[in-house]
C-alpha cells in the first residue's frame, strides 16, 4: 500500500461506528493517486478533498476568528496535515487537539510524509510516530489516525 494508517486511542473503532472506514480509505487512495510525484501538492490536496466531500461544509476553522483551518471535515472527523515535512506532526496534533477539546470534532486524521532525512538517527517513521504519540500523552489525548504517505519526489512523474 502506498500509505500506512496507524490508529491510536480507538480511532479505528470511531471510524467504524461512523461508517466511514471505506470513505476514508477511498479518500486516502485518491489522494495518493492525485499527489504522487506532483509538484503543487497544496492546491491539489485541497481540490481532491473538495471532490471527495471533505470540504463541503466550509466550516473548517480550528478557532473562531482565526485563520487556522483544517484541510477537511466530515461527520466530525477532521483531516489535517502537511505532506512536505514530517515535523508538522506537532502542529497538526495541536490543531486536532484544540478541536477535540472544544468538542468540534470526535477524532482526527493527520496526513504526513513517510520520508525523513537520510541522516536521521531514528528508526522507521512508523516507530517514531508511535513513540511520539506515546510521549505526548496526556497533553495530546484525542483519538487520532496518522497516515504516512510515500509520494515520491516532486516532479518524478513529469
Amino acid at each position: 500500500m502506498p500509505f500506512q494508517i496507524i490508529h491510536f486511542r480507538g480511532s479505528d473503532n470511531l471510524l467504524k461506528d461512523k461508517g466511514m472506514v471505506n470513505d476514508v480509505v477511498r479518500t486516502l487512495q485518491y489522494l495518493d493517486d492525485v499527489l504522487y510525484g506532483s509538484i503543487h501538492r497544496r492546491e491539489l490536496l485541497r481540490q481532491a478533498l473538495d471532490e471527495m466531500g471533505w470540504r463541503q461544509k466550509r466550516v473548517l476553522s480550528v478557532l473562531d476568528g482565526r485563520r487556522y483551518y483544517y484541510k477537511g471535515l466530515k461527520q466530525r472527523v477532521a483531516l489535517e496535515g502537511s505532506l512536505a515535512v514530517y515535523e508538522y506532526i506537532l502542529e497538526g496534533l495541536l490543531r486536532l487537539q484544540i478541536g477535540f477539546q472544544k468538542e468540534r470534532i470526535d477524532m482526527g486524521i493527520l496526513l504526513l510524509p513517510a520520508q525523513r532525512g537520510d541522516k536521521t538517527p531514528y528508526g522507521s517513521t512508523r516507530k517514531l510516530v508511535e513513540e511520539e504519540i506515546q510521549d505526548l500523552y496526556p497533553t495530546i489525548d484525542l483519538p487520532v489516525s496518522i497516515v504516512l504517505f510515500d509520494l515520491g519526489k516532486p516532479g518524478e512523474i513529469v
